[in-house]
């Protein structure tokens, strides 16, 4: 059977919460919403008051964690004040899941690559999940949407160093085979979807869409038209969609540069790798919302 993606044009807080709500989801207990914090100098990562309404609608946390490169999200200190800086604190109730230790450790049995993922250990303090993405490229995986959300986003810093090492953390956790990192995004994703047993839904928003990601302090900027917002209870079929709507923007002149950070890092594999894994497929059907 194929999932359902449900899509429209209209980019704005309002159209986020109205494409949540075209889910249906039943999101229970305390929920986590996933957000991407913004790396301090980016300029195309989507600010508090975008996501408001979905996050007010839903009355979760907005949760995010630690990052494992050089930068101003790499300790807790640093982060808790970029946090602060970008106002996600004015807003919403805001829990840095790694802030200390020790971390959540999810078993993995049948990873392709990685058999466990390390998490921050306060996922456990939640019973379902919000995966709010925004969709763009990305220096190593070609390009970030739900999956990157569920894997590198939710693990702690040294389940980011475990991801991108595809388990070597002791070598250059920078230099790990490319594909085995692609595949231990997938199975860090799964880990996350079997932890919440399916009780987590997915927006993407196809904006300020950079070949370069809200992780990077000095990025492009944006060289695609914005495209839309996605919603889905599949991240597999999500970003398929994500990637699909890409290839069919022919007449856009920004389309060549952004499917080349695509490609050049093959990053539909983590696509199939999660589609191999059997958490979501890669087949769809786009229902548009006027």
């Amino acid at each position: 059977m194929r999932s359902k993606v449900y899509f429209t044009k209209e980019i704005s807080p309002e159209a986020v919460l109205k494409m949540y709500k075209q889910l249906g989801a039943n999101l229970t207990g305390k929920v986590a919403i996933k957000v991407h914090s913004g790396e301090v100098g980016n300029q195309n990562f989507l600010h508090p008051p975008f996501w408001k309404p979905v996050v007010d609608h839903v009355g979760g946390t907005v949760v995010e964690c630690n990052t494992a490169y050089d930068g101003e999200r790499n300790t807790t200190e640093k982060h808790l004040k970029a946090i602060k800086k970008h106002g996600w604190n004015d807003y919403f109730d805001f829990d840095l899941m790694d802030a200390d230790g020790p971390d959540l450790i999810l078993d993995i049995p049948n990873g392709k690559v990685i058999k466990k993922n390390f998490v921050g250990k306060n996922l456990k303090n939640y019973d379902s999940m919000l995966v709010l993405s925004h969709f763009k490229g990305h220096p190593m995986g070609g390009f970030g949407g739900a999956l990157k959300q569920l894997s590198i986003g939710v693990a702690s810093s040294y389940g980011k160093a475990y991801i991108h090492g595809s388990g070597d953390t002791e070598h250059n956790i920078w230099a790990a085979p490319h594909d085995a990192f692609l595949e231990s995004m997938a199975d860090a994703a799964s880990s996350v979807v079997n932890f919440f047993g399916g009780r987590i839904a997915y927006i993407n928003v196809m904006a300020n869409m950079s070949v370069d990601c809200d992780c990077c302090d000095v990025a492009e900027d944006p060289c695609m038209r914005d495209i839309g917002v996605l919603a889905s209870l599949d991240p597999i079929a999500i970003d398929q969609a994500c990637l699909d709507l890409v290839y069919s923007a022919k007449d856009d002149p920004g389309q060549k540069h952004f499917l080349e950070r695509v490609e050049s890092r093959n990053g539909v594999h983590t696509v199939e790798a999660a589609a191999a894994l059997g958490f979501g497929s890669r087949e769809y059907e786009l229902v548009e919302v006027k």
